[in-house]
């Protein structure tokens, strides 16, 4: 016996049957109803939503001698043989992928001047893909649709209509337009719900929940999806049979990530893109089923709960939540974004996965600023320096700071030496002086990391070029590096900090040489002036070590 596929089998006959878009259902039906059909449409919208199932329907209905108000009755021979694409005198579909040229319309424009087969029906020309057709095709078009004879319809559909609207603006204006919405998940879900009750088929909630992920709002493609699973093995459909099927990446490998994530196992990140690449697996599908799962993350962190999950991905979730904030799973959201277009495009997709996955894996937490104030006020050898009064507190209040460690207890700087200390002292155990200060501020060290080192007799100059944060944040920071260098030298030495061939002590004033700016310095300069409108804020980041962020 042949087997009908699902897509066909459940393809809707009826205006109020289309999923999702009663919108359109509404506005044909009515138009139907009213006497009030216009000669040409244009159907957009994703594929697999029903752009063509519509255009049929409205087709039916035009010749359908049991019409119902707006609808089709479905089941009379006209209705029948316009549902299942048979050989019609008053319907005709055309690809326009195949028959987009000039020609193609011409032999389009004369068969639409014969009438139709009855003085009750109407002449039907559904054009799919539409936006295939030629500038030259829809020139030929454009006479027959700003004055077409009577009782004949246009009906364009296109996922597409940029290109129509780049390539023959004027039809644009000759045509009614709907706009057909994608399909939620959980409509998809009650379809093959109700297709798998109708067929006897078992299917388990989580293997709903991944044929609808997969087939991305298209309801075509969640029918087919599961006519291929059905087809794959015997009993019940379960989210294993559903992976192994349209090789899909198990929801065991994608548990084992959140706990690499959540114990920072950056060592175990290469192996375990090493066995995708070895299975065989898509990449891109790979990183579509993270944000699935760093969106379950979320919802977690936010106290609902996730549906649609399998009891090993549940478990996972709940389990490594509590270790995060929404802020960190934002920002995890916002790296895997930027990185998902070179995943899919890319010839070096590992590579680009392997890099999402050690910044994720590697990714500093968050710590709202009013519970590191609050630690340092609990702690007297690190509470921050009062504030002045009147000072606002500015955006920074509501920022959040980074901490990837606590930092260490400060050493106690031996006595000073009353040795005069030498250029090449200071040059050999400068690494030192840079590490005593990274100690207690990493954003210091980056700004000495950046300087060129001088040294006039007990004097230590500090070269910048360009970059004002890293100025400022060294002249702010003079006496830590002062401390830094007695420390490790034993002996008192002053630091004066200025531009790169100045020759003269910076103020930050006007007269530092231009630069041209990036995003990445405008926030670092922005961070920077935050600091330093609060003190107490300065003071935490540099007391428990901490990075600043937007």
């Amino acid at each position: 016996m042949t087997h009908t596929a699902l897509a066909r089998k459940y393809r809707p006959k009826r205006f109020a049957e289309l999923i999702a878009q009663e919108h359109v259902a509404a506005g044909l039906a009515g138009a139907v109803q009213r006497n009030r059909v216009a000669h040409a449409y244009l159907l957009t919208g994703p594929r697999g939503v029903g752009k063509t199932t519509a255009a049929r329907i409205l087709a039916m209905a035009l010749n359908c001698e049991q019409r119902q108000g707006g609808e089709p009755c479905g089941s009379c021979d006209s209705c029948t043989r316009i549902w299942s694409g048979a050989a019609n005198l008053d319907v005709v579909e055309i690809d326009a992928a195949s028959n987009r040229g000039v020609d193609d319309a011409r032999d389009l424009r004369e068969r639409a001047m014969y009438a139709a087969s009855g003085p009750q029906r109407s002449k039907v020309y559904i054009v799919d893909e539409a936006h295939m057709l030629t500038r030259e095709a829809w020139n030929a078009l454009l006479k027959i649709l700003e004055e077409p004879p009577p009782r004949v319809v246009f009906v364009f559909a296109t996922t597409e209509p940029q290109k129509i609207a780049n390539t023959a603006a004027p039809v644009m204006s000759r045509m009614q337009r709907f706009d057909f919405r994608r399909i939620g998940p959980a409509a998809i879900a009650e379809r093959l719900r109700e297709v798998a009750g109708k067929e006897d088929i078992q299917v388990e909630e989580a293997a709903l929940a991944l044929i609808t992920r997969v087939a991305s709002g298209g309801m075509r493609d969640a029918l087919s999806l599961l006519d291929q699973v059905v087809a794959f093995g015997e009993g019940a459909v379960t989210a294993a049979r559903v992976r192994e099927a349209l090789g899909l990446i198990g929801d065991e490998l994608y548990a084992e990530l959140l706990g690499l994530m959540a114990e920072a196992k950056a060592a175990e990140v290469l192996p375990l893109v090493e066995r995708l690449v070895e299975a065989g697996a898509d990449l891109a599908e790979f990183a579509g089923g993270l944000g699935e799962v760093l969106r379950a993350l979320l919802q977690q962190t936010l106290g609902s709960e996730p549906a649609g999950q399998s009891d090993v991905l549940r478990q996972a979730v709940a389990r490594h939540a509590a270790r995060y904030r929404p802020g960190d799973i934002l920002r995890m959201l916002r790296l895997l974004g930027e990185a998902e277009e070179s995943i899919r495009r890319s010839p070096h997709a590992r590579l680009h996965v392997e890099t999402l996955l050690l910044q994720l894996v590697l990714l500093d937490r968050t710590v709202e600023l009013a519970e590191v104030l609050a630690a340092l006020a609990r702690t007297p050898a690190a509470a921050p320096a009062a504030r002045r009064p009147g000072t606002p507190s500015g955006p920074a209040a509501s920022s959040a700071l980074s901490a990837p460690a606590a930092p260490p207890a400060p050493p106690a700087p031996p006595a000073p030496s009353a040795a005069a200390g030498t250029g090449s002292e200071v040059e050999r155990r400068w690494a030192e002086v840079v590490e005593t200060v990274g100690q207690k501020s990493r954003m210091l060290r980056e700004a000495l990391s950046r300087a060129t080192v001088m040294v006039e007799g007990e004097v230590v100059i500090l070269e910048v070029a360009g970059s004002e944060v890293h100025l400022q944040g060294l002249e702010n920071g003079r006496k830590a590096i002062e401390a830094a260098l007695q420390q490790v030298l034993g002996q008192a030495m002053r630091v004066r900090v200025q531009p790169a061939g100045s020759g003269q002590p910076s103020t930050g004033g006007p007269q530092d040489p231009p630069r041209r700016m990036s995003r990445d310095t405008e926030r670092d300069e922005r961070l920077q002036r935050y600091r330093a409108k609060d003190p107490g804020l300065n003071a935490a980041a540099d007391a428990l070590d901490l990075e600043l962020l937007e």
